[in-house]
């Protein structure tokens, strides 16, 4: 194929999968939810933070999140007094249970109290086209609380080759704007042409299958890689072929 072929193909891709009724299979449903800005940021870190392993306990866990918080997770961030945690006891999604959970809460709590909330911290440290350094910086802020070691597991820092899969997704639902009805766009100072694929095993094998990537192993220098070939094809709005890898990858087998 050559490039125009291959952008071509992808952009079909794209607006195959990239519409209204993607949502209802996609854990992006969690923060849809939810109209208040705070509700959508928290419930979006909160589930993208899970989405690991099969979609629909990924979604099924998200849910429960959602009813243990309250179903207003903002406010519950912000207000809940030590006790209200014990509410969290006995939530489990393979390995994140109620001792990262309660972490989380309090990491969120930390993060609006102290610097702004998720978006400020984002964009206080975004670099030009690339947001991985503010994830290292985000991780770092997010766990200045007093916590368990294990819960770090929880947030990858590309700085420590970690493709950091999770947190670029809740990225590309937050910046990404293009009025289709998925990604949410709530941030507006993140230029979409900065995000990264969230790079997995079903986008990294499409990837690699279409000679968009050729570095086996799932990392921040994969990463690289495809974000390269990914903004060769998009500049603008180069992680739209998320939509396109993963559909190919989970709904066609490719």
């Amino acid at each position: 194929m050559t490039s125009n072929e291959l952008r071509d193909f992808l952009n079909e891709k794209v607006e195959l999968y990239n519409r209204p009724d993607f949502i209802e299979s996609d854990p992006i449903q969690i923060p849809h939810l939810f109209t208040q800005k705070e509700d959508i940021e928290i419930a979006g870190f909160l589930t993208a933070i899970i989405a690991w392993g099969n979609r629909k306990m990924i979604i099924k866990s998200a849910h429960r999140i959602m009813q243990l918080l309250g179903d207003s997770p903002y406010d519950f961030v912000m207000s809940h007094q030590n006790h209200h945690l014990e509410s969290l006891d006995g939530f489990v999604h393979r390995t994140f249970n109620s001792t990262d959970l309660r972490t989380f809460i309090m990491g969120l709590r930390h993060i609006y109290r102290e610097h702004g909330g998720l978006e400020a911290v984002f964009t206080k440290y975004q670099e030009t086209n690339t947001m991985q350094p503010a994830i290292s910086t985000f991780k770092k802020l997010f766990f200045a609380i007093e916590h368990k070691e294990r819960s770090q597991k929880h947030v990858s820092d590309p700085l420590n080759n970690s493709a950091a899969k999770r947190i670029n997704m809740y990225l590309r639902w937050m910046v990404r704007q293009d009025k289709k009805g998925v990604d949410l766009g709530l941030w507006n100072d993140i230029p979409m042409g900065a995000l990264s694929c969230p790079l997995d095993v079903h986008s990294g094998n499409v990837a690699r299958k279409l000679g968009l990537l050729l570095r086996k192993q799932n990392d921040a220098k994969a990463l690289l890689e495809l974000d390269t070939a990914l903004r060769a094809l998009a500049p603008h709005d180069p992680v739209k072929y998320d939509f396109a890898l993963f559909g190919l990858g989970v709904f066609e087998g490719f």
